[in-house]
């Protein structure tokens, strides 16, 4: 390998071979034809082309290259294929610091995803400036994705003192919260949404009310009670939720809600945004394609939190995220080593892999008619960067070259032991999907391509 080369990790899979790569810090001009052009930040869907040069966007338009190719580029032929802006996931574990053995970027690059955003809960906690700036070295020197650090709302993620917001944002966090657990305190959250309203900041709570959660391990109901497992009741998640909303009106805050998972969920915040509060939210694919049903015989890879909820509930989140309520679709990605899952269900810990199956999970939800492609990638790209203030998810001149080239038809078998991460952890293993993501780039890189589909 000559001098300065880059290193390429291959990984073989049934039948085709993909390749990861960590990405130059320079990017050749380079036109990608014959695409379909996805922009849901501006409403393009056309056939067209577009051009990358020096790592940034240099032109795209419907019908560019019609007429071939300009020279001195490298050319890649979609094929017909969606190009669209690489996706944004708001709501991510990496275990780094802390816990490097259990994940990679590389996951993220395979589905597609461009840039993450990490949530504090690491080993030491992201509570401070030299946490924050850490995770924006992690990022040059990665090279494959781009990464942003959510801070601790709290001190250590304990949920009494918050953290120096104004010092953070400053060194680069992006938006405020305590990752998987939930401010009980209604005065902390008060103080914390006050002190963030001045500073123009984010502030992300997965709402649960700890008391009523419990030792819950699944959805409390019927199933929970035949399986003989401890329930979590839909009111922990509501109550919380309606509490923060009160003090969003209250203080005038910026308000996130992540993991909506119940119908009465939905229908708060889509009153609170009636009434004009500053709030958004979110879900994850298990929440609209998955109900409690899937825990089955004890199947610890749908141990996850909040839990899988009813039918009911289910189709509520898709009718949420159809009608606009949902704004932002994430992954939650968990990893978790195997022996961790390999317990029995009430011992097992919850979170599953979601990086490499965001997209296609997603996807469903356009074969169902419940989404245009354009609407449900505006969840995974332009949305959830609005909500954090981010230039990215949206093809636009000048700007960064940070795209996924995808076939929505594609079929394929969704294998946990075929994925790249380094937790298997996943609640769709064996689903039968469509969508393949055939190439990803960052800064007008390729970091992952699936030479398999090109065909």
């Amino acid at each position: 390998m000559a001098k300065g080369a880059k290193k390429t990790k291959t990984v073989k899979a049934k039948a085709t071979t993909k390749t990861v790569a960590a990405a130059p810090k320079t990017a050749n001009r380079t036109a990608y034809v014959n695409a379909r052009l996805i922009d849901p930040a501006s409403g393009l869907d056309a056939p067209g082309g577009l051009l990358s040069e020096g790592g940034r966007i240099a032109d795209f338009a419907a019908g560019l290259f019609a007429d071939g190719a300009p020279e001195n580029a490298e050319t890649i032929d979609c094929r017909g294929r969606i190009l669209a802006p690489g996706l944004v996931d708001m709501r991510v574990r990496l275990r780094d610091p802390g816990h490097e053995h259990k994940e990679a970027t590389v996951s993220a690059a395979a589905g597609g995803i461009t840039t993450i955003i990490v949530l504090p809960n690491t080993d030491p906690v992201i509570d401070s400036v030299a946490l924050v700036e850490f995770i924006g070295r992690r990022t040059g020197e990665a090279g494959l994705i781009n990464i942003h650090p959510m801070a601790a709302l709290t001190q250590g993620l304990e949920g009494g003192e918050i953290t120096e917001m104004g010092l953070l944002a400053g060194a680069g966090a992006v938006a405020f919260g305590d990752g998987a657990a939930s401010i009980d305190d209604s005065l902390v959250m008060r103080r914390a949404l006050s002190y963030a309203r001045s500073f123009g900041l984010l502030i992300v709570q997965r709402p649960e009310d700890s008391s009523l959660a419990s030792d819950g391990v699944m959805n409390e109901g019927e199933i929970a009670t035949r399986l003989g497992l401890a329930g979590i009741p839909n009111a922990a998640e509501v109550i919380r939720l309606e509490r923060d909303i009160r003090l969003v009106e209250l203080t005038g805050g910026r308000y996130h809600a992540s993991l909506l998972s119940t119908a009465e969920s939905v229908d708060v915040v889509r009153r609170a945004k009636a009434r004009g509060l500053n709030v958004t939210c979110d879900t994850a694919p298990p929440y609209f394609a998955l109900n409690e049903i899937a825990v089955g015989d004890y199947r610890t890879f749908v141990r996850l939190s909040p839990p899988l909820r009813c039918e009911e509930d289910r189709r509520a989140v898709v009718e949420g995220i159809e009608d606009g309520t949902i704004d932002a679709i994430v992954s939650d990605h968990a990893p978790h080593h195997q022996d961790s899952k390999r317990q029995p269900f009430a011992q097992a810990e919850s979170g599953a892999v979601g990086l490499e199956t965001l997209l296609a999970i997603a996807l469903d939800l356009t074969r169902e008619g419940s989404l245009s492609l354009p609407d449900m990638l505006g969840k995974l790209t332009c949305g959830p960067a609005d909500i954090l203030g981010l230039d990215g998810g949206r093809l636009k001149k000048k700007a960064p070259a940070d795209m996924v080239v995808f076939d929505p038809d594609a079929p394929w078998k969704i294998d946990a032991d075929q994925l790249l991460s380094k937790s298997k952890n996943t609640p769709f293993d064996g689903k039968l999907a469509q969508g393949r993501v055939i190439r990803t780039v960052i800064s007008g890189r390729t970091v992952f391509h699936d030479p398999g589909l090109d065909a």
